[in-house]
């Protein structure tokens, strides 16, 4: 979780409404199609949107890791069929596998998809499949036919992939998440495969081979299924084709196509990955960790106890939970600097547009604080608590449908009344994993490399972060990626 001192969500359609129609030819299909937005609309969106991803999302702080992806990208870049567009690529903070295009081509990988990559070339049939989608001019298609997009359904699945299936994404939309339907979710299977075609040819080109998108592309079907216990998740790609069709579907298509000679510039899988050394994977204190139901936030310096048993989320946007039966919600945000509570409540009724009742000055772990509640349309009732914490204001909400908030309201007040500093202790106990490249020994296994590096992930999740079979023995000086832990030093 980031604390974001504006709570406003960019909303894309109202610029996307704004468009006139017309038509144009598609410079993947070569035909004429109706589009609704301009190319200088869709860049003018796309930056608007970028900023926001920046802001909400997070990119990475390695700016060497940052700078190879946007080198890689730019020699894909030259052999996008459109050329109307300045595409861009970036890094964001998040630790599932994912990828992400914007309207106007910006682009961008997740921390957790460079993790599991293992090639170059697989790095650039990713990227490629994003550029396909911009230039198949998908987003404005999408517009065209009537689906409003936010920004926040260009982020994809983010907070669904954390909680994992179609009722996590319901659920975090009842906590008020505004992560919306996803993008990547809601493009067509024919679009998902065009992007696929585009995106293998836009590789092979620029020197790639074509078929290393089908080794990432069962890699990650691997970490799925690991992850999940299932087959597929909504994480990258979801709604695509089923993982082994495309698998097949890619690699016959790299049959028949051949890379042009190239000079890449990661020459090999070791000088691939030594690139992704130091890379954190897994939970970021710096957005919170969750320890139990206990929810610590170290850079901000606060704790809330959640209820046990429900269902939690951390997102950039907010920290929350879930009754197991959908009964109730409790979510914590930031909503600015200061320390006028009343002032602060007074803001928010504005802004919701609603009715604040009961309204008194409480005190919570020696802080002060402010306590309202609020009766919605629908009859489900909404208990406010505005608390102040080193000159950070933070709103934690309680909802309940109104035939279940008595039974709740008690869980729900002590929820709010848990948050407090955190303390010395708990501080010093947050760890962080990064990415470290070791060198393996001659017939090593997994269980014996894990055992003498002091790596952190267990064989299973070393076998799928490194493409090779769980059975593995290693030949002499084959870089393996592994995890390893160290103490929180806080950013």
């Amino acid at each position: 979780m980031k604390i974001r001192h504006d709570a406003a969500v960019l909303l894309l359609a109202t610029a996307f409404a704004a468009a006139g129609c017309a038509t144009t030819t598609n410079p993947v299909t070569g035909e004429r199609e109706l589009q609704g937005m301009s190319t200088q609309q869709e860049i003018a969106v796309g930056q608007k949107a970028a900023q926001q991803v920046a802001s909400e999302m997070g990119l990475v702080e390695d700016p060497a890791l940052r700078a190879y992806v946007r080198d890689l990208g730019s020699r894909l870049a030259p052999y996008s069929p459109r050329k109307d567009v300045p595409f861009t690529f970036d890094v964001v903070q998040m630790k599932e596998p994912n990828a992400f295009a914007l309207p106007g081509g910006h682009i961008y990988v997740s921390r957790g998809l460079l993790a599991i990559a293992n090639s170059e070339a697989e790095l650039a049939g990713v990227l490629g499949h994003e550029i396909g989608h911009v230039a198949a001019r998908h987003h404005a298609q999408r517009q065209t036919r009537g689906q409003a997009v936010g920004v926040a359904t260009v982020l994809g699945t983010l907070a669904a992939a954390v909680l994992g299936g179609e009722q996590a994404a319901q659920a975090v939309n009842q906590l008020g998440q505004v992560a919306g339907s996803g993008l990547i979710a809601s493009y067509g299977r024919d679009q998902e495969r065009q992007s696929d075609d585009v995106g293998q040819r836009i590789a092979a080109q620029a020197g790639y081979d074509p078929a290393a998108i089908g080794d990432f592309l069962e890699t990650l079907g691997r970490a799925t299924t690991l992850e999940t216990g299932q087959e597929r998740q909504p994480s990258f790609f979801d709604s695509h084709p089923s993982t082994p069709e495309r698998v097949r579907d890619t690699r016959t298509r790299a049959a028949s196509l051949s890379a042009t000679a190239s000079r890449p510039i990661a020459g090999s899988r070791r000088a691939f990955v030594q690139r992704l050394a130091g890379l954190r994977v897994g939970d970021d204190p710096a957005q919170g960790v969750f320890n139990g139901s206990r929810f610590l936030h170290p850079d901000l310096g606060f704790a809330l106890a959640f209820p046990n048993g429900w269902k939690t989320v951390n997102s950039p946007q907010l920290v929350g939970a879930q009754h197991p039966e959908g009964l109730a919600a409790v979510k914590l945000q930031g909503q600015g600097q200061g320390t006028d509570l009343r002032a602060a409540a007074s803001e928010f009724a504005t802004a919701a547009k609603v009715s604040l009742e009961q309204p008194e000055s409480i005190s919570i772990s020696g802080l002060p604080a402010f306590r309202a509640y609020a009766t919605a349309s629908n009859g489900n009732i909404a208990q406010f608590t505005w608390v102040s914490l080193q000159g950070t204001i933070y709103r934690i909400e309680g909802i309940a449908a109104g035939q279940n908030y008595p039974s709740q309201k008690t869980t729900l007040d002590r929820a709010a009344r848990s948050f407090r500093s955190i303390t010395t202790s708990e501080k010093n106990s947050l760890r962080e994993q990064v990415l470290e490249i070791v060198s393996a020994r001659a017939g090593e296994t997994l269980v014996a490399l894990g055992r003498r590096t002091g790596n952190k992930w267990t064989p299973q999740e070393t076998a799928v972060a490194n493409g090779v079979p769980l059975d593995v023995r290693f030949s002499s000086g084959f870089a393996v990626k592994i995890a390893k832990e160290r103490a929180y030093r806080g950013r």
